[in-house]
């Protein structure tokens, strides 16, 4: 039987959603976003993949790194997982282009 994921590899796996993002929207514009349905479902589902690891890290892990939002990483994967009919692309688009550099730094310092 698989043992569960640890902390770190959680982070990885956040690393790797990041960097997917970041491959599928290069070059792309907010329009380009807008009108790609596949590129919406590919970025939305990688957008859920960082939500969940953050999820599942531990209690511990989490209060031992107050300087990462998790409770909203978190609050966003529960939208686009339970509320997705409030999904804004706009939104979407803002956290590409203003959160997820950020993010990816602060994991980075971490792994």
């Amino acid at each position: 039987m698989r043992e569960k994921p640890k902390d770190k590899e959680r982070l990885y796996h956040m690393l790797e959603a990041i960097d997917n993002i970041f491959e599928f929207t290069d070059g792309k514009s907010f329009g380009e976003y807008h009108n790609d349905k596949i590129l919406r479902f590919a970025v939305i589902k990688n957008l859920e993949i960082i939500g969940e690891a953050a999820y599942l890290l531990t209690k511990n892990f989490k209060s031992e790194h107050k300087n990462i939002e998790w409770s909203e990483i978190i609050g966003m994967r529960h939208i686009l997982v339970h509320g997705y009919y409030q999904i804004k692309d706009e939104i979407i688009w803002a956290t590409i282009e203003s959160e997820l550099h950020p993010l990816k730094e602060k994991i980075l310092l971490l792994v």
